[in-house]
């Protein structure tokens, strides 16, 4: 730490810091634009302006730009001189010239920058009477906007889409004073995380689109913490209610994971919960009968909750036997719930057998082996990588943006010999460029991340984990070697190792996608060996969905095995949560299987296939209704609350589950009547789960004495909202689960962690507030980050390696032949927002050349 003083005050801050994130760290409300701490300086809008002394004798000093300036030892500046005032001003008044004065029908009016710079800079007027330039907009697709009258040429935008994001497809175009940012043409947006432009920009450039369409002021938005639910990956997001819909979704940082950004499948999915295919009241066959709750003999129709709870609970009691499917896709709670309606021996995870086995090898590794499982923010940090099998821009997006700041570390080395500081954006890329840290590519089919590759290798499942045991063998001689590889894959085999071998923190990545064990072993084979070789080796798994790795940690029996139950007619009643086993297996084996059962009951939020052949159906919540825990692949357990209180019955699946176990008479039923309750019997019975209780505040929790406010503080229409049925003001739902209101009433000072549901503070209404919730500018959170990890590696010991069978593939996928993903049509929830099905039918244009 160093000492700088500001306006003759002295501050203690971290050196190799440039003075602008020093002073916004330290809390000074210092203007900026084109500054960004995922991005880096690079001086372009002058906004940052303060003044220096030589010592404390200087009395006139000179203006410097904050964001190019390091701190150093005994530096004197000043933020409130009146020179430096006035410039500031008089920079954000030339950047209005050609501003139109639209803010009441901007979308981003209420949570723009420019808006808080404008008056944090004392602009309040215009001095100038002409024409402004306008410019033509563009349409950009089905997720962005755009607006281009009112850029300020801040460069953030293609700063980010080109530079961090390896987007080509956005530019800025410009003659003489013209200067334009978009496309070359109208089209949609080809990068996968385009839809980060919308925070980026620090003006009304570029707008959420799904949320024109039902649009709602930041002020008037409820909000909440939540998970994404359409990777494994786990990132954090802010989900947006208005009068009972999902508006939008925001991301919410986490230093370790997601960062400052979402791929667009996280940001625009969101659609689903606001389906017309929603369930939204209890249905069933009628009329109900002990004999066969149907399964496909006529319409589903509705019926009061607890005439459907009476019958479940008749049924029940009458059963020959009873088992529970669960899901991937639903919580940890609502899993273990049903695991305790129906008993640990007769609970089924959902997952096909290939993906039980799968999960269950990658848990395994987990726990026994020495490679430790990086976060988000350790990838970006590694100097070697190979990708083993993965698509990752198709199944872990973010992980996929990651590597891309990974391989740039190259350059960072290269300005840090020239002492050229990490911050400075310009003089990095010049020192560096273009230099890469080695990425090695080993997949079935070319990938979008092919251009930033130091050497791509395309083959079959099989030969890809054969290259992987070559690979460990090449690191450690002791490790199986694989026979028959021809002269080229083994050069290249070698060539890996040498990278990962001189690396001070290798990488490996692989995962489920192409359902091949022996791909997965390949990659645990070359972490053991770089461990066993003395390196800081990550071993990287990517798993299909929210909480695959959550329910491979529980446990459970696989859905070939429920088939074979059903077959030999030792059960006749399931109940199935949150999962389409239609996506699960063969058709037929899961036609056969309805067929089989007397009774199918389905909680769930959307009507599939499978809740379609049901005899009873709940309406379940969907993530933004319901509360509860997800564990992404680096097995880190994160919570989520709802965001609003759903119309009707619907409700968490956990809850439904208490309520057929009330109904049923269960005495245990009391355990899991509230979430606090079943997170304490979950962490009781399943050990390795125990962390779980404690990576949240209980729902007794209270700041200065109240609960926390989804509402901000400037929340309007609460008497309005419901002007059709009375002019009084309702009482607010309670929410007695959680230590979150419904409510704007409540302390606005920072809340733990894992329940910010918005970045706000005065003087910041823009995502940009988010600096005030940060220990320091671009690090983690106050309080550090939500969740905790629940497996670590063990210490090193003596290698163990898995034996080499080149054709360990799925039973149901031959290892001759490989699937292939799509980011926008391939993951099931997303694919009920019309945004991401109108993007999905554009993507065959988006294939890699």
């Amino acid at each position: 730490m160093i000492t700088i003083y500001i306006d003759n005050k002295p501050h203690q801050v971290k050196s190799g810091q440039n003075l602008l994130q020093a002073c916004l760290s330290l809390g000074f409300d210092l203007p900026y634009f084109c500054w960004h701490p995922a991005l880096h300086a690079i001086g372009a809008c002058r906004q940052c302006a303060v003044k220096q002394f030589k010592d404390d004798k200087d009395m006139r000093g000179r203006i410097i730009m904050s964001c190019m300036t390091p701190v150093a030892e005994g530096m004197r500046i000043s933020v409130d001189d009146a020179e430096a005032t006035a410039f500031r001003k008089g920079v954000l008044e030339w950047l209005m010239l050609n501003h139109p004065h639209d803010c009441p029908v901007c979308d981003e009016g209420g949570e723009c920058h420019l808006q808080d710079m404008t008056v944090m800079t004392g602009h309040t007027g215009r001095r100038t009477r002409f024409k402004k330039r306008t410019h033509r907009n563009q349409h950009l697709g089905p997720f962005i906007n755009h607006e281009m009258n009112r850029c300020i040429q801040c460069y953030r935008c293609v700063r980010y889409y080109r530079d961090y994001a390896g987007g080509r497809d956005l530019n800025v175009f410009s003659a003489h004073d013209h200067v334009y940012f978009g496309r070359h043409e109208d089209g949609a947006l080809e990068s996968e995380f385009s839809g980060n432009l919308v925070e980026i920009c620090p003006t009304g450039v570029f707008t959420d689109k799904t949320l024109k369409q039902h649009y709602a002021r930041k002020w008037d938005l409820q909000t909440a913490p939540s998970i994404c639910v359409h990777c494994g990956l786990g990132c954090n997001t802010i989900a947006g209610e208005r009068y009972g819909t999902l508006r939008r979704i925001l991301n919410r940082y986490h230093h370790e994971v997601n960062g400052y950004f979402l791929c667009d499948r996280g940001r625009f999915g969101y659609e689903f919960v606001n389906s017309g295919k929603r369930i939204r009241t209890p249905l069933a066959l009628s009329p109900l009968s002990l004999s066969g709750s149907g399964q496909g003999e006529g319409d589903l129709q509705p019926v009061e909750k607890a005439s459907a709870l009476g019958h479940i609970a008749e049924v029940l009691s009458s059963s020959k036997g009873v088992i529970g499917i669960g899901s991937p896709r639903a919580s940890l709670e609502s899993n273990y719930a049903l695991r305790s309606l129906v008993g640990p021996d007769n609970f089924y995870s959902g997952m096909s057998g290939p993906d039980h086995r799968l999960l269950s090898l990658i848990i395994d590794i987990r726990q026994k082996g020495p490679a430790r499982s990086p976060s988000l923010r350790d990838v970006r940090m590694a100097d070697a990588i190979v990708v083993l099998g993965e698509d990752l821009t198709n199944t872990a997006p973010l992980l996929a943006l990651s590597l891309r700041q990974a391989v740039r570390g190259k350059e960072f080395e290269a300005a840090e010999k020239l002492k050229i500081p990490q911050w400075h954006d310009a003089g990095v890329r010049n020192a560096g460029q273009g230099a890469r840290y080695p990425l090695y590519i080993a997949s079935p089919e070319r990938t979008r991340l092919d251009d930033i590759a130091l050497k791509t290798w395309h083959g079959l499942p099989d030969d890809i984990a054969r290259l992987g045991f070559a690979i460990a063998h090449e690191l450690d001689p002791s490790a199986p070697d694989a026979d028959g590889l021809d002269e080229e894959t083994a050069l290249f085999a070698r060539e890996i190792a040498s990278s990962l071998k001189g690396a001070r923190q290798p990488l490996v990545i692989s995962g489920t996608s192409l359902f091949n064990e022996s791909i997965i072993q390949a990659a645990a084979n070359i972490a053991t060996a770089l461990c066993a070789g003395g390196r800081d080796a990550a071993l990287c798994y990517a798993v299909p969905e929210c909480n695959s790795m959550g329910l491979g940690i529980m446990g459970g029996r696989n859905l070939d095995e429920a088939f074979t139950v059903m077959d030999d007619d030792l059960v006749d009643t399931v109940i199935i949560l949150e999962n389409d086993l239609y996506r699960r297996a063969d058709g037929g084996k899961v036609q056969a299987f309805l067929d089989r059962a007397q009774h199918v009951i389905v909680i769930d939020h959307i009507m599939t296939q499978t809740a379609s052949r049901a005899g009873i159906v709940l309406p379940a919540g969907t993530f933004a209704e319901s509360s509860g825990t997800l564990v992404n692949n680096e097995s880190r357990a994160q919570r989520f609350y709802p965001v609003f209180v759903p119309p009707g019955d619907i409700q968490a699946g956990w809850k439904w589950i208490h309520a057929i176990m009330s109904a049923a008479g269960r005495t245990e039923a009391d355990r899991i009547k509230s979430l606090d309750g079943v997170t304490t019997a979950m962490s009781t019975a399943l050990p390795l789960l125990a962390p779980v209780g404690d990576i949240a505040p209980p729902a007794d929790f209270r700041v200065k004495g109240s609960k926390v406010p989804r509402q901000p503080h400037r929340y309007s229409g609460r008497t309005s909202m419901r002007a059709d049925v009375s002019v009084s003001e309702e009482k607010p739902p309670e929410d007695a689960d959680t230590s979150l209101a419904f409510s704007m009433e409540g302390s606005e000072e920072q809340p733990p962690a894992s329940l910010i549901s918005r970045y706000w503070s005065p003087r910041w209404n823009s995502v940009q507030a988010l600096n005030k919730y940060q220990q320091e500018v671009g690090g983690e959170l106050r309080g550090n980050g939500p969740g905790k990890r629940l497996i670590e590696p063990e210490p090193h010991g003596k290698p163990v390696y898995f034996t080499v069978d080149p054709s360990r593939s799925s039973q149901e996928i031959d290892g001759s032949t490989a699937p292939i993903y799509h980011l926008f049509g391939s993951e099931e929830l997303s694919g009920y927002s019309p945004a991401i099905e109108e993007r999905a039918s554009t993507r065959n244009r988006d294939k890699p050349e």
